[in-house]
């Protein structure tokens, strides 16, 4: 069999399993719907991605303007720059543990005083929240979740502060002062209901949007993957902290997809669809 062929083959199976997932939660009753919406909560898979480099780019905000954006930290494709297009992303090398994800993550960097903190990393967690079943990201697919201009505290269901999950430490807005033994996180959610038409818009947002009650909006009607990017820290935190767009109230963080299409389909496929919890495995 060709590759062409077997490419054709893969999609319309793919195609068919979504078709089928989408039929039997039509036609499934409350107590099924429950509980498929109880079996959601541990449905995901995980990237877990090392520090990659720093810059003062942005190719979703400032595309081909280098050094416009405030200072970024990077994790994921190891070639991110303001110059990124989805062709120069696809197939180079990434600071991810699954070889596929070669995805630009980024997130403005935290600094002490006027010196950046080096992240020890990040941990991006992939999660379907939807009762239907969900698409691949489109390749170049490009969103920005929470904002750079946020001088108030934002939704902590977007973004927010901990120090792990064995601290004590509640979320919050404000950078907290974490317990010795622990490090500082930035979590940021992004949306995961696609209008099915734009890989981007002006504001960076308004093709995409959040779950509402499982469900995605009627004028975002395509299920994506949830993405929740943590990016950790080897200090504790406090007062003296801030973020290079501005205090602490200003998280935010930027996705442009450049997966290998293949592998992205397949944990789609055999993880999120199918409901499974498949971790960080490789």
């Amino acid at each position: 069999m060709t590759a062409n062929r077997l490419g054709l083959t893969s999609a319309v199976l793919g195609l068919s399993i979504v078709a089928a997932s989408l039929a039997a939660v039509a036609g499934a009753g409350p107590d099924t719907k429950r509980g498929l919406s109880h079996r959601l909560l541990g449905t995901n898979f995980v990237s877990s991605c090392a520090f990659s480099h720093q810059s003062n780019d942005d190719p979703i905000v400032y595309p081909n303007q280098f050094g416009k954006s405030h200072l970024h930290q990077f994790v994921g494709n190891h070639t991110t720059n303001a110059a990124s297009t989805l062709t120069s992303l696809l197939g180079q090398s990434t600071s991810c543990r699954r070889s596929g994800d070669t995805a630009a993550y980024w997130a403005p960097a935290l600094l002490h005083g006027t010196t950046p903190v080096t992240p020890t990393g990040a941990t991006i967690y992939y999660r379907r929240k939807t009762l239907r079943a969900l698409r691949a990201f489109p390749p170049g697919l490009k969103m920005i979740a929470g904002s750079p201009m946020a001088t108030t505290a934002q939704s902590l269901r977007v973004v927010y502060w901990n120090c792990g999950p064995l601290a004590g430490v509640p979320p919050t807005s404000a950078i907290p002062t974490c317990p010795q033994g622990t490090g500082l996180r930035l979590h940021v959610r992004f949306p995961s209901c696609w209008d099915g038409k734009n890989l981007d818009s002006a504001d960076h947002k308004s093709h995409m949007a959040y779950v509402i009650g499982r469900r995605c909006p009627q004028d975002h009607p395509v299920s994506l993957p949830a993405i929740e990017l943590i990016m950790k820290y080897p200090v504790l935190g406090g007062p003296e902290f801030q973020l290079s767009s501005g205090g602490q109230y200003s998280g935010h963080a930027d996705f442009f997809n450049a997966w290998n299409e293949i592998e992205l389909s397949r944990l789609v496929r055999s993880c999120l669809n199918a409901l499974r919890h498949c971790g960080a495995r490789r």
